[in-house]
């Protein structure tokens, strides 16, 4: 840029022909617009791009109709807007810390009607509340995104990308993003144990039924590996059974995890990373990394006072037993300092605890994230860039 910049001083300062120095300067300046425009300029950051769950949704159920929301107080409240965005949180969720991270603005919501220009260079985000691996988990909450759904808006964001920079610019663009894919919690606790003997239970024992998650989750990861997707985070299942949800619809007496639903994230987990594993040596890279979460959640669930919570039982805002019953709402009773506490509401952590969360995402030993972390990911990619780089202008 600096040397562009030069030439145009010195086009500009050229005495020979004010015509040709007036075109020269214009030239220049559509240039150095283009740059700023397109995502090809060292100075923008990779795109970030975000599929899965409530755990991920920045706000998309915003412009649905269903009961899968949290577009109202006192969802928000440390928002940096002190405003309720959709996100399922007191503040910023997983993929806000993220783009942290990356020197980025946190991606927006693919239904948002702000998506548009140069933010989609940004990336964007397709998670729904609510959905999971199967089509038929989350038919409660009647209108939602569904995973097959998503994909299909990432290809449309392609195409509107394309239409914008050609093929060849946005094709680099998908294949240098990031991508984190959220998905599994809600086939278990709003699929397979949300009614005793559900369709789903009574189709399927307990490692059939995994074992087919962890089939069909593959068929997706190989539908974003088609779409373009070349560094994908794959979180695994947290402990659902610690959930202030499950503590109280289970009725735990003094606030142990539901050993049914830790049996099952014991049984999903290992299984979803030795596909991803299998996965990976099909490509011949490392194009997925599993993200151990149950590892993540599980620290500051067994010794909370080590990562400085008074609680990781009770939710902050909530009602009922342990917080547990129902969404954060109006109604609710809210903890008047939301840093003690390590879950926001009957399911979701607080901005604090997704920080925790997402610093082992960055700097997690193999145990929590396999085969890289993200700050190795970002350091590998950047040199990797750098070469290619180098090896275009040489060329």
């Amino acid at each position: 840029m600096e040397l562009l910049s030069a030439a145009c001083a010195t086009s500009s300062r050229s005495t020979s022909s004010r015509r040709l120095a007036a075109v020269a300067a214009a030239v220049c300046l559509l240039v150095v617009a283009s740059c700023c425009f397109v995502p090809t300029c060292e100075a923008n950051p990779r795109a970030f791009f975000v599929f899965g769950d409530s755990l991920v949704d920045s706000g998309n159920n915003n412009y649905l109709v269903t009961t899968a929301r949290a577009d109202s107080p006192p969802y928000g409240l440390d928002y940096p807007t002190r405003r309720a965005t959709g996100r399922f949180s007191n503040g910023l969720n997983v993929p806000d810390i993220i783009s942290e991270h990356l020197g980025a603005e946190p991606v927006l919501p693919y239904l948002s009607p702000h998506l548009d220009g140069h933010k989609l260079f940004v990336g964007a985000n397709f998670a729904s509340a609510g959905v999971g691996i199967l089509n038929d988990t989350g038919i409660q909450f009647a209108n939602i995104i569904r995973i097959q759904k998503q994909l299909r808006y990432f290809e449309q964001y392609q195409s509107r990308v394309r239409r914008l920079v050609g093929e060849e610019t946005t094709r680099r663009l998908v294949r240098s993003a990031l991508v984190l894919i959220t998905l599994g919690g809600n086939d278990f606790v709003n699929n397979y144990y949300l009614v005793p003997f559900s369709v789903r239970s009574r189709e399927m024992a307990l490692p059939d039924y995994v074992r087919y998650l962890v089939s069909e989750y593959a068929k997706i990861l190989r539908q974003l590996h088609g779409l373009g997707a070349r560094r994908v985070l794959v979180t695994g299942s947290g402990p659902l059974g610690c959930a202030p949800a499950e503590l109280a619809l289970r009725g735990s007496r003094a606030g142990e995890c539901d050993p049914e639903l830790q049996r099952a994230a014991a049984l999903y987990n290992p299984q979803l990373v030795d596909m991803i594993r299998g996965l990976n040596a099909e490509l011949g890279a490392d194009v997925f990394v599993a993200v151990n979460t149950h590892r993540m959640h599980m620290d500051f669930i067994s010794d909370p006072t080590a990562y400085g919570f008074v609680t990781s039982k009770v939710a902050c805002c909530g009602q009922g037993p342990y917080n547990g019953v129902g969404l954060c709402t109006a109604a609710s009773s809210v903890c008047p300092d939301r840093s003690l506490y390590a879950f926001w509401d009957n399911f979701h952590p607080t901005e604090r605890a997704n920080r925790i969360i997402v610093s082992q995402f960055m700097d997690g030993n193999a145990e929590y994230m396999h085969p890289l972390n993200l700050s190795t990911i970002l350091a590998v990619d950047a040199r990797a860039a750098s070469a290619s780089a180098s090896a275009t202008t040489f060329n």
